[in-house]
């Protein structure tokens, strides 16, 4: 049976980005993730302490948000290996970082970087 536990459009104030004034002001910020992780224990029991607790992912996604960085590629994996490292349950990692509105001179939406992770890649970087 494969699993997944996603979290949609959590949306950050966050200082992330290569200009000064990015960094000082700010920028609103999106995560998206998709999480493969075996529910079936979680289903029969019907017990969190058998679920990947999803407000606790937010907590930890959250305080990667709030760790300056320049790039969004920098900030998604500091955000994987957290979740990664938090929640052994975890085995792969779909994460979408967008930018709304990035400072580049056109007519944008955003901006994103998108990854997807297995546990054993992260584990095999250490």
């Amino acid at each position: 049976m494969n699993s997944w536990i996603t979290l949609n459009d959590l949306r950050f104030h966050a200082h992330h980005g290569v200009l000064e004034h990015e960094r000082l002001c700010g920028n609103t910020f999106v995560v998206n993730l998709r999480m493969a992780v075996d529910i079936r224990r979680a289903a029969q029991k019907d017990d969190i302490r058998d679920a990947l607790n999803y407000a606790e992912v937010y907590e930890a996604v959250k305080a990667e948000m709030d760790i300056p960085s320049r790039l969004l590629e920098h900030a998604a994996m500091r955000i994987v290996r957290r979740l990664f490292k938090d929640f052994p349950q975890i085995s792969s990692i779909k994460l979408t970082l967008e930018k709304l509105n990035p400072p580049m001179n056109a007519d944008i939406h955003s901006a994103a970087v998108e990854v997807e992770v297995d546990a054993e890649e992260v584990k095999q970087e250490a």
